[in-house]
């Protein structure tokens, strides 16, 4: 029944809004509705204010990263309709200086996502209320979440008791890179791992 209520509720959104939407997929009976990313406001209006819709809780915005896109973030709006007893995913594709218009003014729940997609991604929301980083520290650098980010990250602080303050150094590693052969623990590695050479004696 969801599935038939969500290709439903597909065409309908593609009849309202027309141009906006770039695409509508349903798949494993979840609806993914791409659109302009400059109408998003539109789009999320319509969701929530049409009563054939009725989106009314926003419960997650979500990003990701395809750095080979021209396009290469996604920004998703994970909608419920209460109402209709169905789920939606709104998504938009953007690149990395286009700003995305703000949801604040549509769903208050949208401040502090907005807020983690830019620490993490960069994305820029205008017409945002307080549009600063909220995981990372101050004056952090880079976006961690992005695939092109370090994964030990550019520099590491931690307390120093005689500074008496937070101190920050580059990132020092405290061993060794370890290359993995990706056996199953059933096989055994070609070569001795260290500390197994006493097994061997025996």
């Amino acid at each position: 029944m969801s599935a038939e209520a969500l290709g439903e509720i597909a065409e309908y959104i593609k009849e309202r809004l027309g141009a906006v939407v770039e695409k509508a997929e349903l798949a494993y009976d979840e609806l993914t509705v791409t659109v302009n990313a400059a109408r998003i406001i539109d789009a999320l209006v319509l969701l929530r204010d049409d009563v054939q819709c009725q989106f009314i809780a926003l419960i997650d915005i979500s990003g990701a990263d395809y750095p080979d896109k021209e396009k290469r973030f996604a920004v998703c709006y994970h909608l419920l309709s209460p109402r209709q007893n169905l789920r939606l995913r709104l998504k938009l594709h953007i690149d990395e200086n286009t700003p995305v218009p703000s949801a604040c003014a549509v769903f208050a729940g949208a401040e502090w996502y907005e807020r983690e997609i830019y620490d993490m991604y960069g994305v820029y929301f205008s017409d945002h209320p307080d549009m600063r980083r909220i995981l990372t520290d101050y004056g952090f650098q880079g976006y961690p979440l992005r695939k092109d980010f370090p994964v030990s990250g550019f520099v590491e602080c931690r307390y120093d008791n005689e500074v008496k303050g937070i101190v920050y150094e580059p990132v020092l590693l405290r061993q060794e890179m370890r290359s993995f052969d990706f056996l199953s623990p059933w096989e055994a590695a070609d070569y001795i791992l260290p500390g197994d050479e006493k097994a061997k004696k025996g």
